[in-house]
């Protein structure tokens, strides 16, 4: 009996791989992307510079010319603002109850965020989905509840009337966010600070919280911007102009002025450039706190 040799199929001629560009990466963006991003950047960037240029223009001019740029430059409208006391005033307002909020949200969420991401208790994926859904309720729905309750509070007219209510609005955005950095510290770092002779707090103060600055820095920022830009919750619980904050003030401003825009506008820009310029320079860290969250 004769075994038949089974003879393989001839291997195919090595042909060259082609690699893709960019080692598998997305490959250049096209002409048409740029034009896109532009045109974005500019519907963002535009309503700003209005603004901006038009506090150096005069009312002539912007009657005369609604678009274009200031020819002459007038600084005058600015420094006009710059030497009023209630622009300051509020200005400090505005500082003291942001300020306050970012410290009161990082502080709290950090501490509540620890608990429910390191330690098993009954009832905590509920107090978690709580804190979630607490990102569905807006302040413009409980605002009549808050003013009832600042009133009754005796906390009327007074910056602590708006810094509170702020803060447990921003309490569930921070949760959210430091919870997934804090679930992600290894428990073997935890038992080796143990072993070490170190406490729960002691652990929490040296170990966990600068392994979270990260989220720590960004739930910071947000607070801080969304109680600068606060409108709502202000105007609702402040009376007198001078615990006004800046953006009350900007209405007060254009109420008070409202046929002389370019004074209008210089006393808007000055109030939104400190957001600004606080907002571009920690962008980065906003959009890194946030990766992490995703990726934890």
């Amino acid at each position: 009996m004769t075994a038949s040799a089974v003879t393989a199929p001839p291997l195919p001629a090595d042909r060259p791989v082609r690699r893709k560009r960019g080692g598998g990466r997305l490959g250049r963006s096209g002409p048409m992307t740029y034009l896109i991003a532009f045109f974005f950047v500019g519907i963002c960037i535009g309503p700003v510079a209005y603004i901006v240029l038009g506090g150096f223009r005069s009312n002539s001019q912007i009657i005369t010319s609604p678009s274009g740029f200031p020819s002459p430059w007038e600084i005058g409208n600015y420094l006009d603002v710059l030497s009023s006391e209630i622009f300051w005033r509020q200005m400090g307002n505005s500082a003291i109850s942001a300020i306050a909020t970012t410290l009161g949200v990082v502080v709290l969420g950090v501490m509540a965020s620890y608990v429910l991401a390191r330690y098993d208790f009954r009832g905590r994926t509920a107090l978690y989905s709580l804190f979630a859904a607490g990102l569905m309720f807006p302040m413009t729905v409980a605002i009549t509840p808050l003013y009832i309750l600042v009133r009754e509070l005796g906390l009327m007219n007074s910056l602590p009337g708006i810094i509170l209510p702020q803060i447990a609005f921003a309490l569930p955005t921070t949760i959210i966010i430091l919870v997934p950095f804090l679930r992600a510290i290894p428990k073997e770092l935890e038992e080796a600070a143990a072993i070490d002779g170190a406490s729960r707090l002691g652990f929490f103060f040296r170990m966990v919280v600068p392994l979270s600055l990260p989220g720590v820095i960004t739930t910071g920022i947000l607070a801080f911007i969304a109680s600068w830009n606060s409108y709502m919750l202000p105007l609702f619980i402040l009376n007198d102009e001078g615990m006004y904050t800046l953006p009350l003030g900007v209405q007060a401003f254009s109420a008070q002025y409202s046929v002389d825009t370019a004074r209008v506008l210089a006393f808007t820009s000055l109030s939104m450039i400190p957001a600004l310029i606080f907002f571009s320079l920690f962008e980065k860290r906003i959009v890194g706190g946030l990766t992490g969250a995703v990726k934890g």
